[in-house]
């Protein structure tokens, strides 16, 4: 188990365990959560004009579905980061759940899913999606924010080359727009998730804040850990 350890310890650092794996529980609980709570009210569509001229395009379901590997991949890249950047991110990661939260309980938002034809097999798995993923916690889109948090955690490190942070750009777009082309967002989502992203990636750089996030994950460590972090971000 020691040698295991070693070996992941070699491609995540020991101060980064703990909010990856924070960070995909909490996504959980926030989406799930909010579901089981809320998911009998009454849900405001909030679709406009301009949604109703995206067209529905099946094949970008694999966009929206493939993004995880694209999450996973640049999330423990941010986590080989140095510790005072791996405290900011996750704090305006652990930030925007929390509106994302409260968004979801006080203004539930649903939209209008086409019928999709049975034949074909992107449609088949578009029908897979809705089937698996109901029309709500919509605004702001997670899809939309975990992406261009994937971007915005790498942008201007200079340790990461800059052809792949020019692709983890392009991907994030990609990926808002699958969210629109499958019609599983509208375009508020959309703008209210790369706000959101950003706007909480902002405040994370306040000292306080990532310096918060800094002495709760130590004493994590401490407990958890065989060497907990120490020294404030």
């Amino acid at each position: 188990m020691e040698k295991i350890w070693k070996r992941i310890h070699t491609i995540i650092p020991e101060y980064s365990m703990i909010p990856l794996i924070f960070a995909v529980v909490f996504n959980l609980a926030v989406y799930g959560g909010s579901r089981m709570i809320a998911g009998e009210w009454t849900h405001h569509n909030i679709e406009g004009n301009l949604d109703r001229l995206i067209p529905f395009w099946p094949p970008t379901v694999a966009i929206y579905l493939g993004c995880y590997l694209f999450w996973i991949v640049n999330y423990i890249l941010i986590g080989r980061q140095e510790k005072k950047e791996v405290c900011r991110f996750f704090a305006a990661d652990f930030l925007s759940r929390v509106v994302c939260l409260v968004c979801y309980l006080a203004y539930p938002t649903t939209n209008t899913r086409p019928v999709v034809d049975p034949e074909g097999f992107w449609n088949q798995l578009v029908i897979f999606l809705y089937s698996i993923d109901a029309a709500d916690n919509l605004f702001p889109s997670i899809h939309c924010l975990v992406s261009w948090f994937c971007y915005i955690g790498l942008r201007g490190k200079k340790n990461i080359p800059l052809w792949y942070r020019a692709a983890s750009c392009l991907m994030a777009l990609l990926v808002c727009i699958s969210t629109l082309t499958t019609k599983q967002h509208v375009i508020p989502d959309v703008i209210g998730g790369i706000f959101l992203a950003e706007l909480c990636f902002l405040v994370a750089a306040n000292k306080k804040v990532r310096g918060t996030y800094e002495r709760i994950l130590n004493k994590i460590n401490g407990k958890l850990l065989s060497k907990g972090g120490s020294g404030e971000c």
